[in-house]
């Protein structure tokens, strides 16, 4: 079973800086999803009572890059801010997280509990932005997966809180497990904008198979 190619990400907001994050504002929901043709598609829910933590539910479908077998993971999920740099001009965090779940695959009967534990580190300007995350899905038995994503990005303007932002975002990603061999990389563009009811982040682009790399973003 594939999902549909959501994305959203959890959402930090600074007045005028804010990009993918797992944990929300305070007080905020955020939907989340990815869409990455032939690999993984996933989607997500999280509610944060505290700008620290946040909890929700997952869906994710994982296939073999040669179709050889395919996951399909539903999970709860808690995420946790480490630490947290407020800089004059820039922001850099580190989070974590960790859930459980149950798990279906084609390769094996099931279905399993399955087990998820990641972080992210990431870096950003009103100009610049990079991130750094590594995510493991494991059930005993079964499977062992884990998918590691770099993104670098450059905005070629500043943009105020309430204006469209523009970002050239360039990924790196590996998957373990057998999904997909060497590094994954893509050009993506990613555009932003608050709103009074909340944020919305759409980013889309390409593999270098030319395969179709997509998210979405709402925050509310």
């Amino acid at each position: 079973m594939s999902l549909f190619p959501y994305l959203g990400a959890l959402a930090c907001l600074l007045p005028a800086v804010v990009f993918a994050k797992p944990i929300a504002y305070q007080g905020g929901t955020a939907i989340m999803g990815e869409y990455g043709a032939g690999t993984m598609q996933e989607v997500q829910a999280f509610y944060a009572p505290s700008y620290r933590w946040s909890a929700g539910i997952g869906l994710l479908h994982l296939e073999a890059d040669d179709h050889r077998f395919s996951r399909d993971i539903a999970y709860l999920r808690g995420n946790l801010l480490l630490r947290r740099w407020n800089l004059p001009r820039a922001q850099a965090n580190v989070f974590a997280w960790g859930g459980i779940g149950t798990a279906s695959g084609s390769d094996f009967e099931g279905p399993k509990t399955g087990w998820n534990a990641g972080g992210q580190a990431d870096y950003e300007t009103l100009r610049f932005y990079s991130s750094l995350r590594t995510d493991w899905q494991y059930a005993q038995n079964a499977y062992s997966h884990r998918i590691d994503t770099v993104q670098l990005g450059w905005a070629p303007y500043a943009h105020d809180w309430d204006r469209l932002a523009t970002w050239f975002v360039l990924q790196g990603r590996t998957y373990t497990g057998g999904i997909y061999e060497g590094v994954e990389p893509a050009a993506l563009i990613r555009l932003f904008k608050n709103g009074r009811r909340g944020a919305v982040w759409v980013e889309a682009g390409v593999t270098r198979e030319g395969r179709l790399q997509s998210m979405f973003m709402f925050n509310f």
